[in-house]
């Protein structure tokens, strides 16, 4: 779905209710909401992985890699649940309905082979418009679905507010968009295993 307006009723839609981009995954979960969003608000994003996943974070790291080639890299996280990510990066936690969905967003300019990331908090998300900069939202939600399973999404939206970021993204994302496919699925399927798997309250 490209340059169109999103429906109002989603968290998501507070902050990108206009897009660029939103690429959508779904999955059905064998486990009520409340074990599947609790499985989701403590994911542990260092799980996510699979052949083409792995491929995809190893090729996306090459450059800031090579520009780092003489420097010691930052050391590799071995837990990253949403607070993690968000204390140490320039994400941030734009929203949550408890139970229901969360969202992140940043800023940056994500198409440069070493990204320039660019925190924005949530009361400046919305306006924030600063050319040469696009905004990317996220948000993992998860829906009842019948009286024992659940709809879990990932829902993934892009901004640009101008026409070179715009030209600039085009291009990167026609290359990246089937490794975020990926990496939507990857980590719904993360999700649902711990929510499956975890035992039913008493």
């Amino acid at each position: 779905m490209t340059s169109t307006q999103a429906r109002p009723d989603l968290l998501a839609d507070r902050f990108a209710p206009r897009y660029d981009v939103l690429q959508a995954r779904h999955l059905l979960v064998e486990a009520p909401v409340e074990r599947t969003y609790s499985a989701l608000r403590s994911l542990d994003f260092t799980e996510i992985g699979g052949g083409l996943v792995n491929l995809a974070f190893w090729a996306r790291g090459l450059p800031e890699r090579w520009k780092n080639r003489h420097h010691r890299m930052p050391r590799v996280p071995t837990r990253l649940t949403f607070d993690d990510l968000v204390t140490g990066s320039e994400w941030a936690i734009l929203g949550e309905r408890p139970g229901s969905e969360i969202v992140l967003g940043v800023a940056g300019q994500f198409w440069k082979p070493v990204v320039v990331w660019r925190r924005v908090e949530p009361d400046r998300f919305i306006d924030f418009a600063e050319p040469g900069f696009g905004k990317i939202v996220l948000s993992l939600s998860a829906a009842p679905y019948g009286g024992t399973h659940t709809l879990l999404t990932y829902d993934a939206r892009v901004i640009l507010g101008d026409g070179w970021s715009r030209a600039k993204f085009w291009v990167y994302w026609t290359t990246v968009s089937p490794f975020i496919r990926a990496i939507q699925t990857a980590t719904l399927r993360t999700i649902a295993r711990h929510a499956e798997a975890a035992e039913p309250k008493a």
